[in-house]
């Protein structure tokens, strides 16, 4: 009798928006725990995300893919600073909301892996724009603590084209007291890319965490 065969890793997808994110992020189709893991450059905003990560997990490899959104948001709490991490609980956008897998992973291995930056964790909510002064107010007041472009529409996408984890973790570049107006303004751009081009190794952890057969 054969001896039973291991669960094999489920693929990974990485899905991020900006050329600056996917610099960041270049590591870990090089690094990653076992299995395919891809890098997707989505381009910005929920239309953009939509195509392009349809087209993803259209392909053979990445067809039971697992998927994280990552990449900068606009924090909606105050007292948020740049560099900070958001995990998303679930994700929401005009259709509707997707909960995120495995936030509890995603939330210890930061810590390690990030020690001493703050994490939160909350509803994430999608925009079709760039969020700008009152509108933060408005949106905070539904119950989310922060808002990107590309996130809810990247998972909302992905579980509709098949039962797979989905999580979002993204890190503030702009703040209710840290607007970031212009790309001009570095300090925290240049904050929030360091961060992010540390969480790989959080992703791995949870990409290993999920244990699920491939189908």
């Amino acid at each position: 009798m054969e001896a039973p065969q291991a669960p094999q890793p489920l693929p990974l997808v990485i899905a991020c928006a900006l050329t600056i994110e996917r610099l960041a992020l270049r590591g870990a189709a090089r690094t990653g725990a076992g299995a395919p893991v891809t890098v997707l450059r989505t381009g910005m905003g929920p239309r953009a995300a939509e195509r392009a990560v349809a087209g993803a997990l259209g392909a053979a490899v990445n067809h039971d893919a697992a998927v994280i959104a990552s990449g900068f948001c606009a924090g909606l709490v105050p007292g948020m600073h740049p560099g900070d991490l958001v995990i998303a609980e679930e994700t929401r956008d005009p259709r509707g909301t997707t909960e995120c897998t495995g936030t509890e992973v995603l939330a210890k291995a930061l810590a390690e892996a990030l020690p001493g930056r703050t994490v939160h964790t909350g509803p994430l909510t999608g925009s079709d724009h760039v969020v700008r002064g009152p509108e933060r107010a408005d949106l905070r007041a539904t119950g989310a603590i922060a808002v990107d472009m590309e996130s809810a529409a990247t998972l909302w996408t992905a579980v509709r084209t098949g039962a797979r984890p989905v999580a979002a973790v993204r890190v503030v570049v702009d703040a209710p007291e840290h607007e970031l107006v212009r790309i001009g303004t570095v300090r925290g751009g240049i904050s929030a890319f360091r961060v992010l081009r540390a969480v790989l190794p959080a992703f791995f952890e949870w990409h290993r965490s999920l244990l699920l057969p491939r189908r």
